[in-house]
């Protein structure tokens, strides 16, 4: 049965009213392992072999944190930058993460709208997050197409609830996924939140 590691990056979570309401429901399943750095690392020394053996314990990686000026939070960009190393993710012999799966799920002030080419920022999303999909390409992860609460600073409680209900959704999905027929499925959306109300992936 696949194992998940979800690495939630905020480095302000106590006054996030969005990620707080998207971490409600997680599922409530010995397979996935919530793992803060923040509260881990709270002075940015991060134990790499720690962290590369939780990677070696799980099959999806979940990187969840606020989009911060186009971006991660800086922990998690630190993360990045010194667990991902070359000759263990990447490079010769860097086949540690090889075939397993990787999906963003992130939050956004602005709204959907704003995130087209026509729209404020004049890119998509998907655009602005292709540095850690190509990174995941390098290391040989699958990169699962991100889960996405846009526009969080007009969101009600309520809407902000039924983004965790769907969250948890994907999140069972991927935890049940032992012959990646779900990941296949995913691999055709834009957005993972959007596919999991299409018709095809509903029973």
């Amino acid at each position: 049965m696949p194992r998940a590691l979800l690495i939630f990056a905020h480095p302000a979570f106590e006054h996030s009213r969005a990620h707080r309401l998207l971490l409600q429901n997680l599922p409530n399943d010995p397979r996935l392992t919530f793992h803060d750095l923040y509260e881990q690392y709270p002075d940015f020394f991060i134990d790499v072999d720690r962290e590369q053996a939780l990677l070696r314990e799980h099959d999806v990686v979940i990187w969840q944190h606020p989009v911060y000026w186009y971006s991660c939070p800086p922990l998690l960009k630190q993360w990045i930058d010194l667990v991902l190393a070359f000759g263990w993710a990447y490079g010769p012999g860097g086949n540690a993460l090889k075939g397993k799966r990787l999906l963003q799920a992130v939050s956004t002030g602005g709204g959907q709208h704003a995130y087209r080419l026509e729209g404020f920022h004049q890119h998509t999303l998907r655009q602005f997050l292709l540095p850690f999909e190509q990174t995941a390409r390098l290391c040989g992860l699958v990169y699962l197409p991100p889960f996405v609460a846009f526009g969080t600073h007009r969101l009600t409680d309520e809407a902000l609830f039924d983004f965790s209900l769907t969250y948890a959704q994907l999140l069972r999905h991927l935890l049940d996924d032992e012959d990646g027929t779900f990941t296949q499925r995913l691999l055709r959306c834009e957005y993972a939140n959007d596919c999991l109300t299409a018709p095809f992936f509903l029973p």
